[in-house]
C-alpha cells in the first residue's frame, strides 16, 4: 500500500504544481521550460509506475473491503466508460468536443475515477480512484480560474473541426473496444466481461 500512496503523491503532486501558480512559476524559472517539462515527465512516469505496481501489490495482498457494490454497477461502469476514451482522444484534437467541454482530459479522468469507485469497494481502489477524482475536481476548478485570467484566449486554436470530433469518436470507441476485449485484462489483470 505504501508504493501506491507514494506513487499517488508523486503523480498527483506534480500535476498539482500548476494549481499553485507561484510554485509552478518558480520551478519553471529555475529549470527553464525544457527542464520543467523533463522534470514533469520523469516524476509523472515514476509516480505512474509506482501507482500501477503499488495498486497491483495492494490488491493481491487481499485488500480490506470497505463496501460491496451490487453487481449491476459493473454494467453502469461499462456505460460510463464509453465517453472516457472519446474525451481523452478529443483533448488533443481541435474539435467541438474540446471547444465545448474545455478540458476533456480532466473530465475523462473524473468519469473514469467515479465509475470505478462505483464498482470497486476495496481500500486500494478507494484510495486510487478517490485520489484521482479529487485531483480531477481540483484541477478543473484551477483551470477554470486560469482560463478566466487568460482573457480572450481559448483552448482551441482556430476553428473547431467536425472531422477532429469524428476522429476522436472513432479512435476513442476503438480503444474502448480493445480495453473491453483484452487490454484491461492484460494491463490490470481484471477481465471486464
Amino acid at each position: 500500500m505504501a508504493l501506491l500512496i507514494l506513487g499517488l503523491i508523486l503523480f498527483i503532486g506534480i500535476h498539482l504544481l500548476p494549481v499553485f501558480s507561484s510554485a509552478g512559476a518558480s520551478v519553471k524559472s529555475k529549470l527553464g521550460p525544457a527542464g520543467y517539462k523533463g522534470l514533469f515527465f520523469l516524476v509523472s512516469l515514476a509516480g505512474l509506475i509506482l501507482v500501477v505496481v503499488g495498486y497491483g501489490n495492494a490488491r493481491s495482498d487481499g485488500p480490506l473491503v470497505l463496501y460491496d457494490p451490487p453487481l449491476f454497477l459493473r454494467h453502469v461502469v461499462l456505460l460510463l466508460m464509453l465517453p472516457v476514451f472519446v474525451l481523452f482522444v478529443a483533448s488533443g484534437a481541435p474539435g467541438y468536443i474540446k471547444k465545448i467541454v474545455k478540458h476533456p482530459q480532466i473530465l475523462a479522468i473524473k468519469i473514469w475515477a467515479f465509475s470505478h469507485l462505483l464498482a470497486n469497494g476495496d481500500l486500494p481502489s478507494v484510495i486510487l480512484f478517490g485520489s484521482f477524482l479529487a485531483w480531477g475536481v481540483t484541477g478543473r476548478i484551477s483551470m477554470k480560474r486560469r482560463d478566466r485570467e487568460r482573457v480572450g484566449s481559448g483552448n482551441v486554436d482556430g476553428q473547431a473541426k467536425v472531422s477532429a470530433d469524428l476522429i476522436a469518436i472513432v479512435v476513442g470507441l476503438a480503444i474502448y473496444a480493445l480495453f473491453v476485449w483484452k487490454v484491461h485484462t492484460w494491463l490490470i489483470g481484471v477481465p471486464i466481461v
